[in-house]
């Protein structure tokens, strides 16, 4: 069963009733576990930037799943340039790419479902994982999973849905996901996307360990925040963050609400989207209040049951009493 805020957050530490909220904020800080950086930002401007166990918060860190929102973000960016359209099906982008002993409805899945966890296909997240990237075809194998449901119906949190939509980029641009990435993110949000993992047919890896530094996950996040704009220029389109950000699909596991690669929910009643990464990489994005929140943690240490929730609470029971007035 899942750990509720509220349990994760006894589970941290008691706060003083009548203790200052942003002491309280850093007690609760420095008892989530493995937290590495926190950064506490509003319209642009940081209200806390803290380390622990020497982090830095320029220094590129694997962001894991949080990477989905990222490839996600970036198939939103291809539809407003007039690559494909969202509801465009990957297999004639794919082409050859998709095996022949693939079930038929691969055919119909659309880059939207890709990016909404509805493909159907059975996860290669979980204790499917393993198996996956141990394969010889990571594409070839996330393509083979069974259909456990329809394309298009409930969701199945898979990173392979991920990858597959990174090669359907790769190929509908003819670049690479990391080029794509530094073109249409790092540059205009002024940093840079280094090198990380790649398939066994040199694929980079759509949905899992991209590096990112805190700092440049601030800027990704503040210019979602934006409604897609960076210092006066567009770098997303705003239709798509609307889009995006529409609740569509609940995850099984967490009981989490997911739109198209972002996560949906609140804090303390404010409404709030969110990219989650394995062990705690959090860009919590929170409009009404003109505020972003970035979270990195030690992504190398066995997750521990809810830790999403101790992320939560944090947010909810530390940083919103702190900030949230000023």
């Amino acid at each position: 069963m899942p750990l509720t805020r509220r349990a994760a957050l006894a589970a941290l530490v008691p706060l003083s009733a009548q203790a200052a909220p942003e002491a309280d904020l850093l007690t609760l800080a420095e008892a989530t576990p493995d937290l590495r950086s926190l950064i506490v930002a509003r319209n642009g401007t940081p209200l806390l930037e803290r380390t622990w166990r020497g982090a830095a918060l320029q220094r590129p860190t694997n962001i894991k799943s949080a990477s989905k929102t990222i490839v996600a973000t970036l198939a939103g960016i291809a539809a407003a340039r007039g690559v494909f359209s969202l509801d465009d099906r990957i297999a004639p982008m794919l082409g050859r790419l998709v095996p022949a002993e693939a079930d038929p409805r691969v055919g119909q899945i659309t880059v939207r479902q890709l990016m909404g966890m509805r493909a159907g296909l059975e996860s290669t997240s979980g204790a499917h994982y393993g198996r996956w990237v141990s394969s010889r075809n990571w594409l070839g194998f996330a393509l083979t999973r069974p259909f456990v449901d329809e394309p298009g119906g409930g969701m199945i949190y898979s990173t392979g849905s991920s990858h597959i939509l990174g090669v359907v980029l790769a190929r509908a641009t003819g670049r690479s996901l990391r080029e794509l990435a530094q073109a249409w993110l790092g540059t205009p949000l002024g940093f840079t996307v280094p090198e990380w993992r790649r398939d066994p047919q040199g694929h980079y890896f759509g949905g899992n360990d991209m590096a990112l530094s805190p700092q440049a996950l601030l800027a990704f996040g503040e210019c979602c925040r934006n409604q897609g704009r960076y210092r006066d220029r567009e770098v997303v389109p705003a239709t798509f963050l609307a889009e995006a950000t529409i609740p569509r699909a609940r995850s099984a596991f967490s009981g989490q609400l997911y739109g198209l690669g972002w996560w949906v929910s609140e804090a303390r009643g404010e409404p709030m989207t969110f990219a989650w990464g394995y062990g705690g990489q959090m860009v919590y994005i929170l409009p009404r209040l003109n505020m972003t929140v970035v979270m990195t943690s030690d992504a190398d240490v066995p997750r521990v049951p809810g830790q999403v929730f101790t992320r939560h609470a944090l947010l909810a029971d530390g940083i919103l009493p702190a900030f949230a007035a000023g």
